[in-house]
């Protein structure tokens, strides 16, 4: 049910963190026709059913081509098979990223696949493509009350950067002042046009290593994405949610963690515990981040219990806290009011 505020309509978007469909995912639950594409997004599915719009961070090509890139020096290669389409309409989920280190696993012709068969179910994809420009072309929607973007880079596997004539991701570099040259001046110019066709433009930012919090470096580049005309700094790639930064009116997501995966779990860090994030937008602005705590387990996802939930809640505060961020909890969802 969505919040009533006395403000108008409240517009819903639902963020999660790694969809990772591949290997175990893959052969246990995609493969098997007796699973119910639903069942994959568990008790979490009603809330994602309620929001407006849905975006995930898709790790991994749908396909069942290709072979694995470079296997002796890249570890982990994720691949599901063109079924997992259905398990994402089962969602409903709107739009994926797909500039990571996984889109590109299995070669050019999964990537072109996966491409393909997102664009058949009508599920708007960006970050990777055919070429430069098919990464940098945003993925468009119509909501309720206004337009929104979505645009996507990664800083992992320099390698796969597309070129006007090689398909690839929307890679970037960047240092402790923010992205260098040419990447400065090649996504300045993509956000300025973006911003002129939406009210709402949101980066999605595969960047950084698995483990630990935010470098000073990560940091620049996120205050230089709002400045240059973000509402909002979706990050990934971390293993775990990390603290959530009010910018300018604006908000910074450092990373939303995983979300489904068949990862080993460290017993610390505890990178099966996650949030569903959802951006509420009120009267054109991104006005709060409800944050609603669930688990991975058995190759899918459901809500967190009680303990799991106290866990989030009390690291998830501590996080945002060393940003000064102040993240309330009511009932069972986190709250992040952007000032």
């Amino acid at each position: 049910m969505k919040p009533a505020t006395g403000h108008g309509k409240v517009i819903q978007i639902a963020l999660t963190g790694d969809v990772m469909l591949g290997r175990l995912v893959d052969q246990y639950v995609i493969q098997n026709r007796s699973v119910r594409p639903e069942a994959l997004w568990g008790d979490v599915l009603p809330i994602m059913l309620d929001a407006d719009c849905r975006l995930i961070n898709l790790e991994c090509v749908i396909s069942d081509r290709g072979e694995e890139w470079h296997p002796t020096t890249k570890a982990f290669h994720f691949r599901a098979r063109p079924r997992a389409v259905e398990f994402l309409q089962a969602a409903k989920i709107d739009g994926v990223a797909l500039a990571n280190n996984h889109v590109l696993d299995y070669g050019p012709d999964a990537l072109s696949d996966c491409l393909a068969l997102l664009d058949q179910v009508g599920i708007k994809r960006t970050g990777g493509g055919a070429t430069l420009e098919d990464s940098l072309m945003p993925a468009r929607f119509t909501l309720p009350e206004g337009r929104m973007a979505l645009v996507a880079l990664t800083d992992n596997e320099p390698e796969w950067e597309a070129t006007a004539t090689k398909p690839g991701v929307n890679y970037v570099s960047y240092d402790d002042h923010g992205l260098i040259e040419p990447y400065r001046s090649r996504i300045a110019q993509m956000l300025s046009h973006v911003r002129e066709q939406s009210e709402i433009v949101i980066v999605s930012a595969h960047i950084g290593p698995n483990w630990g919090g935010p470098s000073r470096s990560i940091q620049a580049l996120a205050h230089e994405l709002i400045d240059m005309g973000a509402n909002l700094y979706w990050g990934h790639s971390n293993h775990t949610p990390l603290g959530i930064e009010c910018y300018k009116g604006n908000a910074i997501l450092y990373s939303t963690g995983d979300f489904v995966d068949d990862y080993w779990v460290d017993k610390d860090e505890r990178n099966d515990l996650t949030f569903l994030f959802m951006l509420e937008v009120e009267q054109g602005r991104i006005a709060r981040i409800r944050l609603y705590p669930a688990c991975i387990e058995d190759l899918g996802v459901r809500t967190a219990k009680e303990e799991e939930r106290r866990f989030l809640e009390r690291t998830m505060q501590a996080k945002c806290g060393a940003f000064g961020t102040l993240m309330s909890v009511e009932g069972q969802v986190g709250t992040i009011t952007i000032p």
